[in-house]
């Protein structure tokens, strides 16, 4: 992690408006109405004024209203010819419009993507959802195109942001990114995460990034509420899954005197909600030691018993195979595996392995229990197997389940309704019998 060197006047003027007006929803609470009002008034000035030295992405007959809907990705199948001299490059601002050449948006050009255009579209309003406050300091500020800022993700933990691109338009702006991000209320130190196998088919090729032996700390301690978390900015997506928040805080409302299993824990969120929600014992089961060593951190940042909650090293297969085999049963499970389903190609694979899983978790819940399931595969979401799959781990288990709640990530992990490829995280709450 970097410290962020102190810059003041105004923001670089390449800055792209629409960058500025995006980021103004985080300015601090007294100059925040305004700079909203001002920053998208000034973008739609900065088109109008600029509109024709843009180049012009025309599509052909019939794929225009998918676009007028909402969706945000242009694939280059979709172009029918470029207007303008000299020809765009990467990460330049053009104009998308119908087979009259009429403008129906604008967006970021990529020249060797299959994703031709990253349509981007102005928010004049900001939303409120009571982020951060006073127990609550890790947050998703952006949500790539859920919040028409296709290929880029902001989180911020504490006094950090962590920046995940995964654009060819993200790293041409880094500069102006980071500048913006540096503004954000609170925000002290910066890091920076590009997505190198998806920046290739791009048409970047980014060498690995290693921070500078001047970085400050590689671990931060946020709040979630009320529970204190130590997050390892070096960890798994952006240092911590925020997108479970709200079904973090769901487990524990059900864990008052309950024997609470945790499997695939990470650094311990589900467990340590279990604990704080009054749970008699908690265990959490994870195969990675450093997720562990955090997760045990974390169980004396929040002064908790550690005879009520324990964390173990091992595969949760292995430890599901025997529980089963000493009869060991929980009233509420928690699983939520890694993604298993990267892809739509190795779907069928993946349902097998959610299956089987989700059939040993069935049988380490007391009958009558509960079992919070999970899965993060954006190919599972969308292709609506999940609860299919659920109902064959039933079936293989010998048990019957009865779904009490079904959710997905939390509210700022927005989606666009015109792009349902954003969602990605399914969570059930089951009722096991």
């Amino acid at each position: 992690m970097l410290r962020l060197r102190t810059c003041g006047g105004k923001a670089p003027a390449s800055v792209p408006a629409l960058f500025r007006a995006r980021f103004a929803r985080s300015a601090s609470s007294t100059a925040y109405a305004a700079a909203a009002v001002a920053s998208a008034s000034s973008a739609l000035e900065e088109l109008a004024a600029e509109r024709k030295g843009l180049a012009k992405v025309v599509l052909k007959k019939g794929k225009t209203q998918i676009f007028r809907d909402g969706s945000p990705m242009v694939y280059s199948g979709a172009v029918d010819r470029i207007i303008g001299r000299p020809p765009p490059k990467s990460g330049d601002v053009v104009l998308v419009a119908d087979g009259t050449e009429k403008p129906i948006g604008w967006g970021l050009y990529n020249s060797v993507s299959m994703f031709c255009v990253r349509l981007m579209q102005l928010e004049e309003e900001a939303k409120s959802l009571g982020l951060s406050s006073v127990d609550t300091n890790a947050y998703r500020l952006i949500n790539s195109e859920g919040d028409r800022l296709s290929g880029l993700i902001v989180d911020i933990f504490a006094d950090a942001a962590v920046i995940a691109s995964s654009a060819a338009w993200v790293e041409k702006y880094r500069q102006e990114i980071q500048f913006l991000v540096s503004k954000v209320n609170g925000v002290n130190h910066i890091k920076w995460r590009s997505s190198a196998d998806i920046l290739k088919e791009e048409g970047l090729d980014i060498p690995e990034q290693k921070e500078s032996a001047s970085s400050l700390c590689s671990t931060v301690k946020v709040m979630e509420n009320g529970i204190m978390y130590l997050i390892s900015l070096e960890g798994q997506k952006t240092g911590f899954y925020a997108d479970q928040r709200e079904n973090r805080h769901f487990i524990s409302l059900l864990s008052k005197n309950q024997r609470v299993l945790d499997l695939c824990c990470y650094s311990g969120g589900f467990a340590l909600n279990a604990a704080k929600g009054g749970a008699d014992n908690v265990i959490g089961i994870d195969s990675s030691g450093s997720a562990l060593d955090l997760a045990n951190e974390n169980i004396v940042l929040n002064d908790l018993n550690p005879r009520k909650i324990s964390f173990m090293k091992g595969d949760a297969t292995a430890f599901m195979k025997g529980a089963i085999s000493k009869n060991e049963l929980w009233d509420l499970v928690i699983l939520d595996p890694p993604k298993l389903a990267p892809r739509k190609k190795v779907l069928q694979n993946a349902s097998g392995m959610y299956r089987n899983l989700n059939a040993l978790a069935m049988q380490v819940v007391k009958r009558g229990g509960l079992l919070m399931t999970c899965s993060c595969s954006g190919a599972m979401t969308q292709s609506g197997m999940f609860l299919k799959t659920i109902q064959g781990a039933a079936s293989m288990a010998g048990r019957k389940v009865t779904v009490l709640r079904q959710a997905g990530a939390a509210c700022d992990h927005p989606i666009d309704p015109a792009y349902p490829e954003g969602q990605y995280l399914s969570n059930y709450l089951l009722r096991v019998t």
